[in-house]
């Protein structure tokens, strides 16, 4: 495959040419890479098998990991289901188009290689115009797993993809960075109450304000109905060592502990106590607000990485709301130090 070709579009006032030709490569079972309110997405026709063995071959997907499908609106449901829970349904009015995954059975047309051979089917509406209009334009459902090389930070920009990704795709969408930073929230509506299968973009605490309990589960034979859960994810190639917010002892004694072993040590930081503890390029700062957080987590992963640093070491956040999805992406990182 010659250089991946990148078009820009305005989030504002998408051209519908070029999401016309974007359509095109799908419809012709080639891969294009798409921005979402999350991460960015690696799209191929949902319904066509061949295309979706690509996805698998581009990224080093294992092939047990099932596929996110992307649909335009909440009407598109009955291409992929036949069976809609209350509670799916009042989620989808409710959080659809938005960072939310609803776990369904699946209908017979769906190939195995997006549902990872199993009996149901993940599906959710983004919020982003440029994606939304791609969607309504090809008419159909978008496998969309993070659009980088399997197991490595998710990419919140078309530079990202662009590095993991060229000359193994088609095509990359370019609107600039995503806004929320983390994936979607995966929630399995054929049990009752609802399980979480993948904490993300949108928080228990709404979900439950909306439709009551939901669980959170352990159980493999759940797990492995969502992606995100089982395999490597969220790992930059440095070990990853995290530490309690706002611990300038603990921070101090891991950068010296590393030091004295000839590592070369990065940080990620928020709080103003450890801000000027450090400063190099090595040591990111980020602003500490969760949602700031979020949306720059794995671009500075990545920076990080771009700096062949050995260790980068990790401020925890409090876990609720978003900061739930972040601390779950961090510890998936650390845990496959090394």
């Amino acid at each position: 495959m010659p250089t991946t070709k990148i078009i820009q579009l305005s989030t504002e006032h998408p051209d519908a040419d070029k999401i016309q030709y974007a359509v095109e490569v799908l419809h012709a079972g080639g891969l294009v890479a798409f921005p979402t309110e999350t991460v960015y997405g690696l799209g191929a026709d949902a319904l066509n098998a061949g295309a979706v063995q690509k996805v698998f071959e581009a990224k080093g997907r294992p092939s047990d990991n099932p596929l996110i499908v992307h649909i335009a609106s909440l009407e598109n449901v009955q291409q992929f289901t036949a069976s809609v829970s209350e509670k799916g349904l009042q989620l989808a009015r409710r959080f659809w188009p938005g960072p939310l995954t609803l776990v369904f059975q699946r209908k017979i047309n769906v190939p195995d290689g997006v549902t990872a051979g199993l009996e149901t089917v993940a599906l959710r509406v983004p919020d982003h115009p440029v994606t939304l209009e791609l969607l309504r334009q090809f008419n159909g459902g978008i496998v969309g797993p993070s659009a980088n090389v399997s197991g490595k930070p998710s990419p919140t920009s078309a530079e990202h993809v662009y590095n993991d990704l060229n000359g193994k795709i088609d095509l990359i969408i370019d609107a600039g960075s995503t806004t929320i930073g983390v994936e979607s929230t995966v929630l399995d509506v054929t049990v009752d109450p609802p399980v979480i299968l993948r904490i993300g973009g949108l928080s228990r605490e709404d979900i439950e304000k909306e439709i009551g309990e939901v669980r959170v589960t352990n159980a493999e034979e759940l797990l492995r109905r969502s992606p995100g859960t089982r395999h490597r994810h969220y790992a930059p190639n440095a070990s990853v060592i995290l530490f309690p917010p706002a611990d300038e002892e603990k921070f101090r004694q891991f950068i010296q502990q590393n030091k004295a072993q000839q590592k070369k040590v990065g940080s990620i930081t928020y709080s103003k106590v450890l801000a000027g503890i450090e400063q190099s390029s090595f040591h990111v700062i980020l602003e500490s607000s969760i949602e700031h957080v979020a949306r720059n987590l794995f671009r500075a992963l990545r920076e990080l990485d771009r700096q062949e640093v050995d260790v980068i070491l990790v401020e925890s956040v409090e876990e609720k709301g978003l900061g739930a999805a972040v601390m779950d992406r961090l510890r998936k990182a650390a845990l496959h130090n090394g």
